[in-house]
């Protein structure tokens, strides 16, 4: 009872601070907006330069409007990025429905093209601060619109606790139901919680249906990620993915790094593979052995750039 007390007055300041956020906007005005859309492996967003963390608060109240596919830009998130006052860049991303998550695979290579391109920074290694913690990474072949980017995503995380995830014991094996049906998960946190659930034929599961059940079970307090993951072989998996705050995407970066990490976990694959997402491949490696991190590596591109006029989305 405690806990759905906080839980309760957590949200209802949430609300609040979101509410007083639109009251400025409509005080003050939200000006003209330049930004970048890219895509990694087809999860794809837009990305804006902002002066510093709690600047990309502002932006919020416009992230699931910026992100419609048919009355906005379209994207499965709005990235802020700007100079950071201890590591080399920050990232924030709101999710397209409003939601911010912890940290984005696909983004933070996005990001990392997009802060050489804008000269936030020179190098071809950053240390990214995100809301799940420092990333670093290295840029391949920076070619204008188009880069190839190597990202440590740090060490799994399996506590059911951190991940988080409610009860005691193994993060594997858990029985879960969706809409009747009955599967075995292995739950994983990448700095975001992950639900991994190993099946014969990707094709075959009815991810609009099942996905957003998934997400919000009682499980996961914080609501989850959710990946099914077909076994093509020791070095190549298939997945597919239902977003926690965007709904079905063409490729998740955190879960295939989630998927690859679950599938050594059930002696399903080796700590090396390529994972097969709608929108592409990425290389994923467990170094389980060594420093026991995960090194997630793909590809980051422009699509188009533009500008919007933030105040027209409250009046339409």
């Amino acid at each position: 009872m405690i806990i759905k007390k906080e839980t309760n007055i957590a949200e209802i300041f949430q609300q609040t601070v979101f509410l007083l956020l639109i009251i400025l906007i409509f005080l003050i005005g939200g000006g003209v907006m330049d930004f970048v859309k890219m895509h990694g492996t087809g999860n794809d967003f837009i990305i804006i330069d902002v002066d510093n963390w709690e600047d990309f608060d502002r932006y919020q109240p416009w992230a699931s409007a910026l992100c419609d596919r048919n009355f906005g830009v379209g994207a499965d998130g709005l990235i802020g990025v700007g100079k950071d006052k201890k590591d080399d860049i920050f990232m924030r991303i709101f999710n397209s429905d409003g939601s911010e998550a912890e940290m984005c695979g696909n983004g933070i290579r996005c990001v990392a093209h997009y802060a050489k391109r804008e000269k936030i920074s020179a190098s071809d290694h950053m240390s990214v601060r995100t809301l799940a913690g420092i990333r670093h990474l290295e840029i391949f072949n920076f070619e204008g619109h188009v880069s190839q980017v190597k990202v440590d995503m740090g060490e799994p995380i399996f506590n059911r606790e951190l991940i988080p995830m409610s009860g005691s014991g193994s993060n594997m094996g858990i029985e879960i139901e969706a809409l009747g049906k009955k599967y075995v998960a292995t739950a994983v946190s990448m700095g975001n919680p992950h639900c991994v659930i190993f099946v014969d034929d990707v094709k075959a599961v009815l991810l609009e249906e099942v996905g957003p059940v998934l997400e919000k079970n009682a499980l996961f307090p914080a609501k989850t990620n959710v990946e099914f993951v077909q076994v093509a072989d020791a070095e190549n998996l298939i997945m597919r993915v239902w977003e926690r705050g965007a709904g079905i995407t063409n490729a998740c970066g955190t879960g295939a790094c989630a998927a690859l990490t679950a599938a050594v976990l059930n002696d399903y694959s080796s700590t090396r593979a390529g994972v097969q997402l709608f929108g592409g491949t990425l290389l994923i490696e467990w170094k389980k052995d060594s420093d026991n991190r995960v090194y997630m590596t793909g590809p980051a591109q422009e699509v188009f750039t533009g500008s919007v006029d933030l105040d027209k989305f409250f009046s339409k």
